[in-house]
């Protein structure tokens, strides 16, 4: 069955807004509460409008999931991009991540959960972006590990890392009493056993 046309006035860009409202909802609502017309009226569309762009529910879901963590990949690798010292690559990782979710409105590393929604072969793809998320992060672990800054650079370590920052979103005022350079300084601070007095990524 062939797709329907687009209608007038859905342009190809509007698929980064349809996705980052879908993310933001399916967060604060869940995935099951949230419906295709919560997320239409989110971006100022008709209700069927995003199934011009996706078949269904899930495939939003999945979409929203991989190009959330793809694009935040780039950005953490674009921000520890010749860094050598892995403290300083840590601390450049975790800015870079609550900016994601605190700053540029990306959800989706806290969506993880959400992919018991899909169907086995989507749920993969899920995990193979969220291992390429991962991956700057368990390699500078090693190297702290390799270098004495940390006791172990074992997985648990990383995903409460995760679940430690993640957990900002649902707490973080912005203009508040903290910004997001001190919650990022702090949580370096917490993970080197140090305070959150040392440098920051751009001292």
């Amino acid at each position: 069955m062939a797709r329907p046309k687009v209608e007038p006035g859905l342009e190809p860009n509007r698929r980064r807004e349809l996705l980052r409202a879908a993310a933001r909802l399916f967060v604060d609502k869940g995935f099951a509460a949230t419906t295709t017309r919560d997320i239409a009226e989110a971006v100022g569309m008709r209700a069927g409008s995003p199934f011009y762009h996706f078949r269904s529910k899930q495939e939003l879901l999945k979409a929203a999931m991989i190009e959330g963590l793809d694009s935040g990949l780039v950005r953490l690798l674009a921000a520890v991009d010749g860094v050598a010292d892995p403290e300083m690559r840590l601390r450049r990782l975790v800015r870079t991540h609550l900016g994601n979710l605190l700053e540029d409105d990306c959800r989706s590393p806290m969506l993880i959960y959400e992919s018991r929604a899909l169907e086995p072969a989507d749920r993969a793809e899920v995990a193979a972006a969220f291992d390429r998320y991962q991956a700057p992060w368990q390699a500078t672990l090693d190297a702290l590990a390799a270098g004495g800054r940390i006791a172990s650079a074992a997985p648990p370590l990383r995903l409460l890392m995760f679940g430690m920052l993640n957990g900002c979103s649902h707490w973080f005022r912005p203009g508040g009493t903290l910004s997001v350079d001190q919650i990022a300084d702090a949580a370096a601070g917490l993970l080197l056993g140090g305070g959150a007095n040392q440098k920051s990524p751009d001292s």
